[in-house]
């Protein structure tokens, strides 16, 4: 058995020998044999591609199904990152646009009160500087509200601060950058003011509830619901005619007072650095009332 596969191996290398010497040129010479073949009788070729192509058509159709499943399957994946991708994006950019809401919001609010501060306050040759409220002090025997303006900026004790809408209070305690108000309806505050109509004076009078009294008026004095008072100048703390509010009860023998500013909802204070020296020289200031307000 040896001896033969021995005999045939020694027959055989000659041959493959000569095979691998010229496998170049038998390759070429098949190339330009099937190019001539062609060439001669195209329609053979042609028959023979496509019986090629009828075998080969199944394997190929097996393996393409696959191949796209696996591209489908990659191309929903695709899908998927990308929305996740986008998704993550859009939530940033909500999250960032509900920020600039709120601070349009916020500015919003902030450009209304200014305005309603503005439209309220004595004319422009008097001295202001303007700040917001940072602090609440209400409580069961208190009315009072913390500014973020003090010393460092010309806030000085007794001078009046001014909401929207007219007088709000006076300035009770000063820091170097803040200065707490004593509200008007403080049990403490105690205003000179004037009948709008007719001049009389009278002190208003706080005791801690949202409408003021008014005390010490002339005995010949006609008070009438809603009768205007503004602020008298008494003192020389603050110049006369800043609106404080307007009568809206006689009951009792007790004329109560509702202020033009609403104590509660007080964002922005003006605090007017009056300059006693003018009350010898200059008129009263004498505001536009504010609109007259729902009873």
């Amino acid at each position: 058995m040896t001896r033969r596969s021995g005999r045939s191996a020694w027959i055989a290398a000659p041959f493959r020998l000569l095979l691998q010497r010229f496998a170049f040129l038998l390759l070429l010479g098949a190339a330009i044999g099937l190019i001539l073949l062609g060439r001669i009788d195209r329609p053979l070729v042609e028959r023979t591609r496509a019986f090629v192509a009828d075998i080969v058509e199944p394997v190929l159709s097996a393996i393409a199904q696959p191949v796209a499943a696996i591209n489908a399957m990659v191309g929903w994946v695709e899908d998927i990152l990308y929305v996740h991708e986008e998704n993550f994006r859009l939530r940033t950019e909500n999250a960032r646009l509900l920020q600039w809401q709120e601070v349009a919001r916020r500015l919003e609010q902030d450009n209304a009160s200014l305005r309603r501060l503005l439209a309220a306050g004595p004319d422009i040759s008097q001295t202001f500087v303007t700040g917001r409220v940072i602090a609440d002090g209400a409580g069961s025997y208190v009315r009072s509200v913390l500014v973020n303006v003090g010393a460092q900026d010309g806030v000085k004790k007794g001078q009046a601060a001014i909401g929207p809408g007219g007088y709000a209070g006076r300035v009770a305690e000063v820091g170097q950058r803040a200065a707490r108000i004593l509200l008007l309806t403080d049990l403490n505050s105690r205003l000179p003011v004037m009948l709008q109509d007719g001049g009389h004076r009278a002190v208003l009078t706080g005791d801690n509830s949202p409408f003021p009294k008014l005390e010490y008026l002339p005995g010949h004095a006609k008070l009438a619901i809603g009768q205007h008072v503004v602020t008298s100048g008494d003192g020389g703390q603050f110049p006369a005619g800043i609106p404080v509010g307007e009568v809206i009860s006689l009951a009792d023998g007790a004329a109560r007072v509702r202020p033009f500013v609403d104590i509660g909802r007080l964002d922005f204070l003006r605090i007017m650095q009056f300059d006693e020296t003018r009350l010898e020289t200059d008129e009263p200031v004498l505001l536009a009332s504010p609109p007259q307000q729902q009873r």
